[in-house]
């Protein structure tokens, strides 16, 4: 789907979820079924609202009369994303750290505005993690951002190698974050209380 679209094409998805249930064997036409095409067009317009969404305008910068330049840390923000792979979910909790630059700061809320509106897409846990700190340090302009993120993925749950329960961690650092170790190291350990 293009990103400038503004609208999901529902009737497009009901004909291929349709078209999905046929071709495993399946009657759409059977009670259980029938509008299981219409609730799939639905809930994806819903978990994949972040591609009409800038995460950048969630970011709303405000000054402070006193300089702020220690670390702030919003952790286990929960999310679930959609892997672009398999189209099945991966959920789990991010942590985004950032120095302030001057006096330049952001809302806590907003931080976690931009995981929500970057994780409602067919994304890479990889991606997921670079997209957060990029779009906060581009937005924000901070010293540094760190963003953990740690998930569980039900391709890897459900499918392949059927492991429940296994993790996957991904971290981003920017700035300060990238060329300070005790920094680095500080913000692990907040993360890991």
């Amino acid at each position: 789907m293009n990103r400038r679209q503004k609208t999901m094409d529902k009737k497009k998805i009901e004909k291929a979820i349709r078209d999905i249930l046929i071709a495993i064997g399946e009657n759409p036409e059977r009670e259980g079924l029938r509008q299981t095409p219409s609730r799939v067009a639905r809930m994806y317009e819903e978990i994949f609202s972040g591609l009409k969404k800038d995460p950048k305008k969630e970011l709303k910068v405000y000054y402070e009369k006193e300089e702020y330049s220690e670390i702030l840390l919003v952790k286990d923000i929960p999310f679930y994303s959609v892997c672009e792979h398999h189209l099945v979910p991966f959920f789990g909790k991010a942590h985004v750290a950032y120095i302030p630059d001057k006096k330049r700061l952001t809302g806590l809320s907003k931080i976690v505005r931009v995981v929500d509106t970057i994780s409602h897409r067919p994304q890479l846990q990889e991606r997921l993690t670079k997209e957060i700190a990029d779009t906060i340090m581009g937005a924000v302009k901070p010293k540094g951002v760190m963003v953990v993120i740690e998930a569980e993925h039900f391709c890897i749950t459900m499918r392949g190698i059927k492991k429940p329960g296994s993790g996957v961690v991904t971290s981003v650092m920017r700035g300060i974050f990238l060329k300070d170790a005790r920094t680095r190291a500080e913000a692990m350990s907040l993360i890991r209380k």
